[in-house]
């Protein structure tokens, strides 16, 4: 197995995605290098069309790149087969999509716990305790989605997030539906989740008052960093 730095959590190596064929093919992303160290906040940024977000689904086992190879600490994405890639988002990634993605029919707390569910895991009560109350939604843990505020709602993915311990939290726009108390509420505990948690979160956001809360900044344009 090719492995890479302990210092780093995700690393991409001539990453190319590529779009449909003749006259409609695009460029998504043009042999990118990066690397996105442990342990910290990374905001992906760029215009629209950037390829920011191919990059975050790419790197996040989401999508199959055309070309090139992408790291998860020292497991090169492109060797798994699906059953393994599967596992992989399970056990070692979290997600927070700008879509908070709750099942309706399960209350906050069944949400949170759900990737271990799936898993056949049941959770840490510290850990989960931690996770709660660092997120404020202890006395909303038997509401479901619909009795939530959607502030609320992005918390409660926040912490399904991280109840696996996951190597790494992407997140996708987090805050693009949400008010700007809420934003700043979901970010501050992003942050502290990296400070606090020892967790690394890789974000992709428009947004330069998000971007602030960051410790990197991977500017992208064109499908290529800049």
């Amino acid at each position: 197995m090719t492995t890479t730095t302990t210092a780093t959590a995700v690393r991409v190596a001539g990453l190319t995605k590529v779009y449909g064929a003749g006259e409609a093919r695009v460029v998504a992303l043009d042999a990118v290098d990066v690397d996105f160290a442990r342990g910290r906040f990374t905001a992906i940024m760029g215009p629209s069309g950037s390829g920011k977000s191919t990059l975050m689904h790419c790197a996040a086992g989401l999508d199959r790149a055309t070309s090139g190879q992408i790291f998860l600490g020292e497991t090169e994405l492109s060797t798994l087969n699906e059953k393994a890639l599967t596992a992989l988002r399970r056990d070692r990634v979290g997600f927070v999509f700008q879509a908070f993605n709750l099942l309706p029919t399960l209350d906050a707390l069944e949400n949170i716990t759900l990737p271990l569910d799936l898993a056949g895991r049941r959770p840490d009560p510290a850990v989960l305790d931690a996770i709660v109350d660092a997120l404020g939604v202890r006395d909303r843990l038997h509401h479901r989605p619909a009795q939530l505020s959607g502030g609320q709602q992005q918390r409660v993915a926040c912490a399904r997030a991280l109840i696996t311990r996951p190597d790494v939290v992407f997140a996708d726009e987090p805050t693009g539906a949400l008010d700007s108390t809420s934003s700043a509420e979901v970010l501050a505990f992003l942050r502290r989740s990296v400070d606090e948690l020892g967790q690394t979160v890789i974000m992709v956001t428009h947004d330069p008052a998000a971007a602030r809360y960051a410790d990197d900044v991977v500017n992208l344009a064109d499908g290529r960093v800049v």
